[in-house]
């Protein structure tokens, strides 16, 4: 049990880590009232995530503790639903409805696509090899 908390809290600082330097790397390139940092950010853990997933099931990979590590650790650190949650009440809060409707139902879209688009692609990658 500890191991397993040790390799999700690694996993998730590193992906914490990363969050932030995304964020700031977007938001000094990519200014506008849609948040797209966050969005970046989600679309990327989400994509990274259904890769993950296909890569070690089509490997057959059963170690649960890379799950842990990359997917509960790394991706869950990386990904942030609460920021979500915050930028889209501030959307409301500032009178920004349509921005946030779009926010939300494109980022439950795309951030589920996503996860299904990376599980299809590393199942291609992994059995040409």
């Amino acid at each position: 049990m500890i191991f397993k908390i040790i390799l999700i809290g690694l996993g998730g600082g590193a992906g914490s880590i990363l969050r932030y330097l995304t964020s700031v790397f977007l938001e000094k390139h990519f200014q506008s009232v849609f948040p797209i940092a966050t969005f970046a950010v989600n679309f990327a853990g989400c994509l990274l995530t259904g890769l993950l997933l296909g890569f070690l099931e089509q490997q057959q990979i059963m170690n649960n503790n890379l799950k842990f590590l990359f997917i509960t650790g790394f991706c869950g650190g990386y990904t942030t639903f609460s920021a979500f949650a915050a930028e889209n009440m501030n959307l409301f809060q500032s009178e920004n409805s349509t921005t946030a409707f779009i926010y939300i139902l494109s980022s439950i879209f795309v951030c589920l696509a996503a996860v299904w688009a990376g599980f299809i692609i590393s199942q291609f990658i992994f059995k040409i090899r």
